[in-house]
């Protein structure tokens, strides 16, 4: 089976983590400073801040903006839950924009029908490692005195008009066991503010500034040096990693291209993307669950990302926090979103037997 998804970490990772399990600093330390450190550098950000996942970047960056009870963020419905699940830990209300099926992010004419007098934040995700359309959001946010938090879980190293995501606003990123990049679990915030990454440092260490001097209410969202050395060797090698998914990209594309109504995604013009997935959209009336299954029996793994708009469960139905409204280009990609294999780990004779097995699928 060619896997949707593959983890291989090499001996430079085994090694790394030996040297910290060897010199018994496992805690927070001075390879989760080297990691800020980098990742700052290639988000081209002043600061960045290592929490324990992606879902506590979310929370802390909300928590730190001062966005909670009374507030509302808007948001986009086709996203993983934790975005969702994120904003209302802090006690805010979420309501949602539309979306571009060119790249499934917030669609800011949509966005500014949602905007009401509680909007205090934007929080679009860049998804599959494609940049939203960051322009016209950034010139919302300042018309109407909104803050911007990206959820760019899924886009380390992605960049817009030349910078990278997470620098136009307060970017959060996961460090998923699945993600370009991962420590099994971790995550990290990037800013240009120092006085909001201080903040970020106190939160996520029980507020505290120095040892036992605590100066806000804060948690325990400490990453491990034990973390951090298992995703620093691999940003050592990531340019040649996403140059591999970029290639595997462009192959898969140029062998599904002329199928009739599948849409295929695109690198937009002034975007660089890193293929986190490669996502189409099947064709009207096509039947995903049978082209899964399908492309199952031929050796090929496939994944729905995903299958609902994340308002669409009966544990959120009811909740006066969150507010649904027509999202109709959302309701028609989650319908017919499928993402194929495009990891590093694949071969030239694996994604032509991806497109392969895709071409005789929907000929069938």
């Amino acid at each position: 089976m060619i896997p949707i998804s593959s983890v291989k970490l090499g001996p430079d990772v085994e090694n790394k983590v030996l040297e910290v399990l060897r010199s018994g600093m496992i805690a927070q330390g001075p390879l989760v400073a080297e990691l800020e450190h980098r990742f700052a550098r290639l988000q081209g950000v002043r600061h960045a801040v290592a929490v324990n996942n992606g879902t506590t970047a979310l929370s802390a960056a909300i928590e730190a903006l001062e966005v909670g009870p009374g507030d509302e963020v808007i948001t986009t419905p086709f996203t993983f839950i934790a975005t969702l699940n994120a904003i209302l830990e802090t006690g805010a209300t979420v309501r949602f924009a539309d979306i571009r099926a060119e790249d499934f992010g917030l669609d800011a004419s949509s966005v500014e029908a949602q905007i009401t007098d509680a909007t205090r934040l934007l929080l679009p995700v860049h998804l599959y490692g494609q940049s939203v359309d960051m322009t016209p959001l950034v010139a919302l946010a300042e018309k109407h005195d909104l803050r911007i938090i990206e959820d760019s879980a899924q886009a380390h190293g992605a960049r817009y008009e030349g910078r990278g995501v997470g620098s136009f606003g307060v970017g959060t990123f996961s460090f998923y066991g699945t993600k370009n990049l991962t420590t099994g679990e971790g995550g990290i915030i990037t800013t240009d503010d120092a006085d909001l990454a201080d903040r970020l440092r106190i939160l996520r260490n029980q507020g505290m500034r120095a040892r036992y001097e605590y100066v806000l209410a804060g948690h325990n969202y400490r990453l491990t040096d034990l973390q951090a050395a298992v995703v620093l060797p691999q940003l050592d090698t990531y340019d040649e990693l996403v140059a591999t998914r970029r290639a595997h990209a462009a192959r898969l594309t140029s062998s599904l291209e002329g199928i009739e109504g599948l849409e295929l995604p695109r690198q937009l013009e002034g975007r660089e993307h890193v293929w986190h997935q490669y996502t189409v959209l099947l064709p009207v009336g096509v039947d995903r669950d049978q082209v899964v299954a399908a492309l199952a029996e031929r050796g090929v793994g496939s994944g729905i990302y995903y299958p609902k708009l994340v308002h669409d469960y009966d544990t959120y139905r009811s909740r006066a926090d969150v507010i649904p409204s027509s999202t109709p280009v959302a309701e028609d990609v989650v319908r017919r979103c499928l993402s194929l294999p495009v990891h590093q780990h694949l071969s030239d004779d694996d994604v032509d037997a991806v497109a392969r097995a895709m071409r005789e699928v929907l000929a069938a």
